[in-house]
């Protein structure tokens, strides 16, 4: 019995935790005392201009940067403590997401499969879901710098679900994509949340709106506001208010 509520329990523990997170970079500070919460299975949306401190937050949740002050939970555990377990449990996609040029995509994804600790046995069925789910088939043997800007992206995003993570980390995913990547890119997303916690930066207020379950706004380094995009009938109207 206590197994099974000790397991009921982790269910409802929130993906992310946030707590009073600061960053500074020498005088300036990027993010000052944050404090959020991002459930399981949700996708959740940081909407702020460039400089806001949006990318600076998933750094630091990707573990690529360490809190100046404050705690940063990933699944219950700590980034900095923690840092190798809570890293196993995300998949990243940074803005300008870097592929090795001189790789086909089908060896991109099985270095990037062994890369995350994927045994040999489970890697071949591991690239195989990610290339059905990316609809990758058609450039598989084709090298990753021959690839269009939306493929290049299709194949990021590929490499951060190899491992099948607790959580997806995209910064700003539709950067320089045309109307019909962007389209792909929003459906794709919102078919990851439930088995994925998905957290997206944007700078465009229609994507994330059309894309999270909740939204946060950043403004210089500080977090003005939480609220579930089906609470906000008007998204830019609630944006403007508060900036």
């Amino acid at each position: 019995m206590s197994g099974s509520s000790d397991s009921n329990a982790a269910d409802v523990t929130p993906a992310v935790v946030a707590r009073d997170l600061v960053k500074r970079y020498g005088p300036v500070t990027a993010l000052s005392d944050v404090s959020l919460d991002i459930a399981r299975g949700e996708v959740f949306g940081l909407l702020g201009p460039n400089g806001s401190g949006k990318t600076t937050f998933i750094r630091m949740l990707a573990g690529y940067l360490a809190p100046t002050r404050g705690q940063l939970l990933v699944c219950g555990l700590d980034v900095v403590r923690d840092a190798l377990p809570a890293r196993r449990r995300l998949g990243y996609v940074p803005e300008a997401a870097p592929l090795y040029g001189h790789m086909r995509v089908g060896e991109f994804l099985e270095f990037m499969g062994r890369l995350r600790g994927l045994a040999a046995a489970d890697l071949g069925a591991a690239v195989e879901r990610v290339v059905a789910r990316l609809a990758l088939g058609d450039v598989l043997r084709k090298s990753t710098r021959a690839l269009s800007r939306g493929y290049r992206q299709r194949v990021a995003i590929a490499q951060a679900l190899i491992h099948d993570p607790e959580i997806v980390v995209l910064d700003e995913p539709t950067n320089g994509l045309d109307p019909r990547q962007i389209i792909e890119v929003r459906e794709l997303v919102r078919s990851l949340a439930g088995h994925h916690t998905v957290v997206m930066s944007s700078h465009i207020l229609t994507e994330v709106g059309k894309t999270a379950d909740r939204v946060a706004i950043l403004l210089g380094g500080r977090l003005l506001g939480v609220r579930a995009v089906a609470d906000t009938p008007d998204l830019e109207d609630w944006f403007l208010s508060l900036t």
